[in-house]
């Protein structure tokens, strides 16, 4: 469990800092306040304040010396450190490390932050000393948070502030039971500072040829561990083989179309769990724990760097969990022309299945 989060969080800083050098770097600090969104009934008794911490955060500013820099309005990439209360002393106080990049609208004067990292929380879930917390298996956690901020630089000196909303959500993507997981919105206020004493000036000088691309045929394998939602059923590893095909439409966006072949060992043991506790669920467990899936998608390119999306549906579903559709949402970063690595989190809607680590190719 410990190096798996550690290698995702590694991951995700190797996406955001392979970057070239630039010229001017920022400082700010939030302080926010709010409260735990009601997403699942069961953690209802965890919910009995207002969550408050502080963001304390670096940024690089880009100045458009690369093509991508000027297509995204010259954003921020930096680093995070977070720490929040969370009211209840049975969920205690989290500790959390973002990468993240900071995009800008209206003039420059509406950011928007987002950020993933890791986590660690003082009081995880214990069947003994801390059974009511079904919000946090385990110590360490995966985070992602949002950030939608009025911001004003340079106000006075190289003082700066701003305002807005925050949403911060912690979760170990059902690498150990039990995992509700938590989303706190906050509002948020700071002030920012800028290190050097003068900005440069923003460089445009794209070309507004139409960038083409013939269709591409990537292959990936990705893997991992996970538990089903049955405290104590244990850890066992999963592997996906992806084949699907994709087309660029232009310089950031691309769609694709694909096949997920799954097996998940925790499946298999959740079968024979309810075969053998649930007779009234009329589980035999010979049912197979292999299934099958095809889906569609989008990429979205920003340097070496994309974002991915996509939506399946199972078409070899033999056993039922969770419904037969299914969400990916996660990262990839290009190592050269054809290579890639993925951190991608595998869900049911709001229910989390696994965070995969994967490899691939695209020819």
């Amino acid at each position: 469990m410990k190096q798996l989060v550690t290698y995702t969080f590694l991951f995700c800083c190797a996406f955001i800092f392979a970057q070239e050098k630039q010229t001017t770097s920022t400082f700010d600090v939030n302080y926010f306040k709010g409260n735990i969104a009601l997403h699942n009934d069961d953690i209802l008794h965890l919910i009995n304040g207002h969550p408050e911490g502080f963001i304390l955060s670096w940024n690089k500013k880009t100045f458009g010396h690369q093509a991508w820099e000027q297509r995204y309005n010259y954003p921020d990439y930096g680093v995070s450190f977070a720490y929040q209360n969370l009211k209840n002393e049975v969920l205690g106080n989290n500790y959390s490390l973002y990468a993240h990049y900071n995009f800008y609208f209206f003039k420059r004067n509406l950011m928007l932050r987002i950020g993933q990292g890791l986590a660690y929380t003082t009081n995880p879930y214990d069947k003994v000393d801390n059974h009511k917390n079904i919000a946090f298996g385990s110590r360490l956690l995966s985070s992602t948070y949002l950030m939608l901020n009025y911001k004003k630089e340079r106000l006075f000196d190289r003082f700066g502030f701003q305002t807005g909303l925050s949403l911060i959500h912690y979760s170990n993507a059902n690498v150990k039971a039990p995992n509700t997981s938590v989303n706190s919105i906050t509002f948020n206020v700071g002030l920012t500072y800028n290190l050097e004493e003068e900005t440069p000036e923003y460089i445009y000088n794209l070309s507004e040829e139409k960038f083409t691309e013939p269709i591409k045929f990537n292959f990936a394998l990705r893997s991992g561990i996970n538990e089903s939602d049955v405290v104590g059923s244990g850890q066992y590893p999963f592997l996906v083989v992806s084949a699907y095909a994709d087309k660029r439409l232009s310089h950031k966006s691309a769609v694709q179309l694909g096949a997920d072949v799954f097996f998940s060992q925790f499946l298999e043991e959740l079968i024979y769990y309810k075969s053998v506790a649930f007779p009234e669920d009329n589980v035999s467990g010979d049912e197979d724990w292999k299934r099958v899936g095809v889906f569609a998608g989008h990429e979205l390119f920003i340097n070496k760097l994309s974002v991915v999306t996509q939506l399946g549906y199972y078409v070899y579903y033999p056993y039922d969990f969770e419904g037969r559709t299914y969400f990916r949402v996660g990262m990839k970063r290009y190592f050269g022309d054809k290579i890639f690595g993925a951190l991608t989190l595998k869900s049911h809607g709001a229910k989390a299945e696994a965070v995969e680590l994967g490899v691939g190719i695209r020819l």
